[in-house]
Parts: structure tokens; C-alpha cells; sequence
């Protein structure tokens, strides 16, 4: 380090003389200290002149790494005294697709914003890939998980209510018109919509599917969405994200035997470990009441 500082500091003083006495040693010490440089690198770093010295084409090459690495380092330092108070580099959220987009938007503004040395790293999961995120440490804090699963850890909770389920289908499918409530044989002889679990070591859940029925599995809401429209399958979607379908009356809300109870849903975070980044999160989140108002009514 501190040849590479003594190389810089010669670049900008261009001078040994100016040099040494920034440091409070005589010249003939940096002197020295250069040549021993030089001969570790097998090169010439500076070109001796009459009252200067200037950088060669190795020794500019040299001045811009070595700068690169002292600000780097410089880097380093801060980091490990915020970390030393409780900071953190980075803050990831697992949002199951269940949740608001229009509020995940505005959580990430508000966020940067606030923060101008955190990264925010957002990751969108289903289902149990909620709960393997926080457990395998790829989230600090999840919002939206569903029906918990014991995964390991400890993990703090914040109610976010209850998610109701609407049994959808397209305005112009056979179950449309059909009598009331579906029975199960009925209803197995169309392919379940089924969002694609993001676990991959926690078992996985299906939304909504009978024994023997074919599934149509799709990645996110969205997709799920189009594939009701279109007349491509049945199933279970939130009533929150389905409301705007069924008012336009793209799609109708059935009522089948053995209806799909609420859905209990949550935020979740390590509870043992909880820096700042973190609580300001859980503090801007709010209450259960505000959680269940923004994010999934």
C-alpha cells in the first residue's frame, strides 16, 4: 500500500523533492524507494528530468491501477466501519407474485430515495420459493409468503391477513353456464392453471389441482391471467388480482364443491439478525392493517 501511495503521490507532485517533503522524509529516501520499486517490477516507472520527473508509459499504466486499487481500498475501510455500526452493502426481498406491482414500485423509489449506499435487490418467488429464499439467506426479508412451511431458522412475522380465492373461468368456457356449485369430476376433465413453484429443495405446492387432472403451469400472475382469458383452462386465482377481470366480465367467479379456504400471508425476516436497512423497511411496510390494505386487498 504504501508504495503504491508513494508512486501516486510522485505522479501528482512531479517531483521527488515535493514528494518527500509531503511525506517529511529527504529526497534521496523516495529516491531510493522508487529504484527498489522499479527493480521488483523489472521496469522504469518514472523518466528523471532536470527538476521532474515524469511518468513513463509503464509508470502511467502503473499510476492508474495503482489508484484504482487505493480507491478500492479506501472503499473497503468505509464499508467495514458501517458494517462495524450495523450497516449492510445490500437489502434482498423475496415478493411473492401474489403482491401489489403498482406498491413494489413505489417501494423501490421510496427506497432509493432514502438509501444512497444500499443496493436493493428484488427477487420475485412462488409459493414455498418465498420461504427457501429466507431460509437459504438469497432474501432478508420476504413479503407475501403463504401458508408456512418449517424450513429451519428462526424467523420473525408480521401479519398480513387473509388472501380470498375466486374459481375463474373464461367467459365463453362449457363452466360458464353450468350449473352450480362444479363437482370435482366435472372439473377434473379441464387442465388446472397452476402458477410454477420457484422451490427447488422445499417440496412444492400447486394452486389448485384434483387428482388425475392435467395442469397448464405458468410462471407469474400475468401469464395465468391470459391463459383464464383465453379459455385454456380453470382454476384458483386471488380475488384481488382477479376483481378487474370478472367487473369487465372477461371472466366469471364459479362456485365449486370443497372450496379453496383463505390463504393466510405474511412478512417474514431473520429476526435474529435486523441492521437498520432492514428495520426502516419494516417500519415503512406498517402494521398488518396497512400490509393487507396495500399490498393484496
Amino acid at each position: 500500500m504504501e508504495s503504491l501511495q508513494l508512486v501516486d503521490l510522485i505522479a501528482r507532485t512531479g517531483s521527488f523533492t515535493a514528494a518527500a517533503k509531503a511525506l517529511h522524509r529527504v529526497p534521496s529516501a523516495v529516491s531510493y524507494a522508487v529504484r527498489v520499486i522499479e527493480e521488483e517490477l523489472g521496469v522504469v516507472l518514472f523518466t528523471r528530468q532536470h527538476r521532474r520527473v515524469v511518468p513513463t508509459e509503464a509508470g502511467q499504466h502503473f499510476v492508474i491501477e495503482a489508484r484504482g486499487i487505493l480507491n478500492k481500498m479506501e472503499e473497503v475501510r468505509r464499508e467495514t466501519r458501517r458494517v462495524a455500526n450495523g450497516w449492510q452493502p445490500s437489502l434482498s426481498i423475496a415478493l411473492d407474485n401474489v403482491v401489489s406491482g403498482q406498491r413494489v414500485n413505489a417501494l423501490m423509489a421510496d427506497f432509493y430515495r432514502h438509501f444512497d449506499n444500499v443496493e436493493l435487490i428484488v427477487r420475485i418467488e412462488v409459493f414455498n420459493g418465498v420461504w427457501e429464499a429466507l431460509a437459504t439467506g438469497r432474501a432478508d426479508i420476504a413479503i407475501g409468503a403463504t401458508t408456512a412451511v418449517p424450513v429451519g431458522g428462526e424467523f420473525a412475522f408480521r401479519d398480513m391477513g387473509l388472501i380470498d380465492w375466486a374459481f375463474l373461468v373464461s367467459s365463453h368456457h362449457p363452466l360458464a353456464t353450468a350449473q352450480e356449485p362444479l363437482g370435482p369430476d366435472l372439473l377434473a376433465t379441464f387442465p388446472s392453471i397452476c402458477l410454477e413453484d420457484t422451490s427447488r429443495e422445499i417440496p412444492q405446492r400447486d394452486t389448485w389441482l384434483l387428482p388425475n387432472q392435467r395442469r397448464l403451469v405458468v410462471p407469474d400472475w400475468q401469464r395465468a391471467i391470459n391463459c383464464f382469458v383465453e379459455g385454456l383452462g380453470i382454476g384458483y386465482m386471488p380475488v384481488h388480482l382477479a376483481r378487474p377481470f370478472i367487473e369487465s366480465g372477461q371472466l366469471v367467479e364459479k362456485t365449486i364443491c370443497n372450496p379453496k379456504a383463505p390463504s393466510p400471508c405474511c412478512i417474514a425476516w431473520h429476526g435474529q439478525k435486523t441492521p437498520p436497512v432492514l428495520l426502516w423497511v419494516l417500519d415503512y411496510l406498517g402494521d398488518g392493517e396497512k400490509l393487507h390494505a396495500e399490498w393484496i386487498a
